[in-house]
């Protein structure tokens, strides 16, 4: 695997790209610290106050507000001055030492990878559920404010979890928005050569593609991958679709996603006789060694037919 190229911050608008302090902007929108941070707030409410307030996604409000309105709002010289100070503050915090690199600055370890199914980091990420996306998030929060060498990784939704409606007669509706990846403050990751990283993990029968994006969080980053690439079958695309489906004919695709995102996951295989029905036969598995415990409980393992 080629080696993965630091996060640069990819310019979706290139036709705004010669307007004074756009690039200033997009650097700012693609960090989600703003997320807790609020020092940028009042940017984005000034380029688009209804859409700010109900979505808090500075990145979406770039890719959506007029050239007119950026060019309208630039030209105030204090604009300009709070975009200045913004960015200088941004990136005096990459660049200086946290609390971690001032107490400990010979570490036995140079990074800790924090795996989780969610990360709870802003409403312009919607990719989580509630206590664990919760706990994941404010981790990378921590992390990124104390300098702590911790990376993210995760799953990139699109559709993340469900949005509840409750009917007259009190039933539960329940609904998948789209999470446009457009729309989100996300980049993809590329290595050395500019091609987009990508990784092939290999399952019964057939492999799926998963691809890289990244998120700046501050200090620290976070990688989250999805399923949804053209190289795979339109079932093995939505691997990935939604957080925690809930549905019959989505826990297969659960059952995959989990070994997707696993740590540490077995594949295992077999061949039997086609002259008798599957249900004829019990699988288990048995450990070659002593010692070993398998999981045969089925959420843990994936069996595939």
């Amino acid at each position: 695997m080629k080696p993965k190229t630091p996060i640069n911050h990819t310019v979706y608008r290139p036709e705004l790209i010669d307007v004074d302090g756009f690039q200033s902007l997009n650097e700012l929108a693609l960090d989600i610290r703003c997320a807790w941070n609020h020092a940028t707030d009042e940017i984005w409410r000034q380029l688009d106050p209804e859409q700010w307030e109900l979505t808090h996604n500075p990145w979406g409000i770039l890719q959506t507000v007029s050239r007119k309105r950026i060019e309208q709002v630039a030209s105030d010289p204090q604009f300009r001055q709070t975009i200045a100070e913004l960015l200088q503050n941004k990136r005096q915090l990459m660049e200086s030492p946290g609390w971690f690199q001032q107490n400990h600055p010979d570490p036995p370890l140079s990074c800790v990878a924090y795996f989780s199914m969610e990360f709870m980091l802003g409403e312009a990420l919607p990719i989580y559920s509630g206590g664990l996306g919760n706990v994941a998030g404010d981790q990378l929060k921590a992390a990124s404010d104390l300098g702590v060498p911790v990376v993210g990784v995760g799953l990139l939704y699109q559709q993340g979890y469900f949005r509840q409606l409750i009917n007259q007669d009190g039933s539960q509706q329940a609904f998948y928005p789209y999470n446009d990846p457009g729309q989100l403050p996300i980049t993809p990751v590329r290595d050395a050569d500019g091609e987009w990283l990508r990784f092939k993990i290999a399952l019964p029968g057939y492999n799926v593609w998963l691809r890289a994006w990244q998120v700046r969080v501050g200090r620290t980053v976070l990688y989250l991958l999805d399923s949804n690439d053209a190289a795979n079958f339109p079932a093995h695309q939505g691997i990935t679709s939604e957080l925690y489906g809930g549905a019959p004919e989505r826990q297969e695709m659960q059952l995959i996603r989990e070994l997707v995102g696993a740590v540490c996951g077995y594949v295992y295989g077999a061949n039997v006789s086609d002259q008798r029905p599957a249900s004829d036969y019990t699988v288990r598995l048995i450990p070659y060694h002593d010692g070993v415990s398998v999981p045969l409980e089925a959420p843990h393992i994936l069996w595939p037919h």
